[in-house]
């Protein structure tokens, strides 16, 4: 076994355990309808179980390593910048050319790109208007349940990659996911570097560690290729230029091409809003102005000009709440709200959609509330706005009426790059070991993964508690004196 008191033997194990995630999807993952290059297909349920099971162990296997390599970190091992992007490397080769894993959203992205490039207009309808034997066509049926009929939540700017896309790979199934699956690279890439920018120079190994190397945004943004690697990198991109350099025009550019994307990159706004503002000098109505419409206004011209150059409309003004009609296990607000509504149609009768929908209004309500408050924490400098924005992104996805596990990315980065080794890091940290185990490589969320959420959640919170040997030192070794630390190999 690898000696992981190395960043070099978690880096080795880590790579084992991807590879493993990768060939279990071979066998389980979320799988095109059809492929005519006859790589990706569905497999029986005799060869699928254990492709689960050989995922699952894999997965295991990578979060050791990197809960492993943090732990040397926060011990004050030498990990250089190089060193780390090493390690990333390691870790997302073996996913590349392995099948969508844990998720089949890649396939309404490729489809919507089809739409858009035959003149269909995504924001009223769905995948489903695609003729099966024309471009998009594989895609389209290939598009889970309900999502056929759903118009595009995202925003023009995605929209437009995906036609390009689309139209260089003739809307061939295959090749348009692995073109899909550079652009995430190139979200990766661009989330390295601004954590690079955002974080200490002292914090820059913990930061790359948490934000970056993290199993949940590999599989997620790499195996998985969902957008929202790519909204927060143009989000942190554009905030490390507002908040960090002061160039909150260029600053708020980018992040409006993050709002393109997915719109709560829009949170970033108000933050680099109030950073503009309380370093205007002047009368505080001055500021005040300047803070709110300097922003804004830079975002809404860039809004409606990347509107324009797609083509596709000012529909994604009406879509914006067409995810929030999706029931999932991991909304507090929605699962209250159907708790309380199931009560009340026990007892009296009443509709349970009403009871829900209030549930989820107040949710929604306390996260603005919490979001302001950290706004004028920061207003009055008694937070920094980078974290206060990460806070901000992780009560807006606790709040939110629906909720997948990568939704939680929206603020590893930012925390990461001011708080990795502080409380809110550490929550992050145990959320990201516990929340890889939620969905299984086909896509669906069943119990079991909840429960092994469970367990991680569990055995993390005592091993940061309790600073003990466990497992033979792979996952928290009391710390070593400072005079007995061995410099790393790597």
């Amino acid at each position: 076994m690898w000696s992981l008191r190395s960043v070099a033997g978690c880096r080795h194990l880590g790579a084992v355990g991807s590879l493993a995630v990768a060939l279990g999807g071979w066998a389980a993952g979320t799988m095109p309808a059809r492929d005519p290059f006859g790589l990706w297909f569905p497999r029986a349920a005799d060869t699928a179980r254990p492709g689960v099971l050989l995922a699952l162990a894999g997965l295991t296997l990578l979060v050791v390593a990197w809960w492993r390599y943090g732990r040397l970190v926060a011990d004050g091992a030498d990990v250089r910048v190089r060193s780390t992007a090493v390690t990333l490397v390691w870790w997302t080769a073996p996913l590349l050319l392995a099948p969508p894993l844990y998720s089949a959203d890649v396939y309404s992205y490729v489809a919507q790109g089809a739409m858009v490039l035959e003149g269909h207009d995504v924001y009223r309808h769905g995948p489903s208007v695609l003729a099966p034997d024309g471009i998009g066509g594989a895609a389209a049926a290939s598009v889970g349940g309900h999502w056929t009929e759903t118009p595009a939540p995202y925003g023009p700017v995605f929209l437009l990659l995906a036609k390009a896309v689309a139209a260089a790979t003739a809307g061939h199934l295959l090749p348009a996911v692995l073109a899909l699956r550079l652009l995430s690279l190139a979200a990766l890439a661009l989330l390295f570097w601004a954590v690079l920018r955002l974080a200490p120079r002292a914090s820059t190994a913990g930061a790359l560690w948490l934000g970056v190397l993290n199993p949940l945004l590999l599989l997620h943004v790499v195996g998985g290729l969902h957008n929202d690697g790519l909204m927060v990198g143009l989000l942190l991109a554009g905030t490390a230029l507002a908040v960090r350099r002061g160039r909150w025009v260029a600053g708020s550019a980018l992040v409006a091409l993050a709002v393109m994307i997915k719109s709560p990159a829009a949170l970033a706004l108000l933050f680099i809003g109030v950073v503009v503002g309380r370093e205007t000098a002047g009368p505080l109505i001055r500021r005040a102005a300047k803070g709110v419409l300097g922003p804004g206004a830079v975002a809404a011209a860039v809004a409606v000009g990347a509107t324009l150059c797609a083509g596709t409309g000012f529909g994604w003004l009406r879509t914006q709440s067409v995810a929030g009609s999706i029931h999932t296990a991991l909304s507090l607000t929605s699962d209250l709200g159907v708790a309380l509504g199931e009560t009340m149609y026990f007892l009296s009768g009443a509709e349970t959609d009403p009871v829900k929908r209030a549930v989820q209004a107040m949710g929604l309500t306390l996260a603005l509330a919490l979001i302001a408050y950290l706004a004028s924490c920061t207003a009055r400098r008694m937070l920094d706005p980078l974290h206060a924005l990460g806070l901000a992104l992780l009560a807006l996805v606790a709040l939110s009426p629906m909720v997948q596990p990568w939704y939680v990315l929206w603020a590893v980065p930012l925390l990461a790059a001011t708080a990795w080794n502080g409380r809110a890091g550490r929550a992050l940290a145990i959320l990201s070991a516990a929340l890889v185990y939620v969905t299984a490589p086909d896509g669906r969320t069943p119990a079991y993964g909840f429960a092994l959420a469970v367990v991680a959640c569990v055995i993390g919170g005592q091993l940061l508690l309790r600073r003990s040997d466990f497992a033979a030192g792979v996952w928290l070794p009391s710390p070593r004196r400072p005079e007995d630390r061995e410099p790393s190999r790597a």
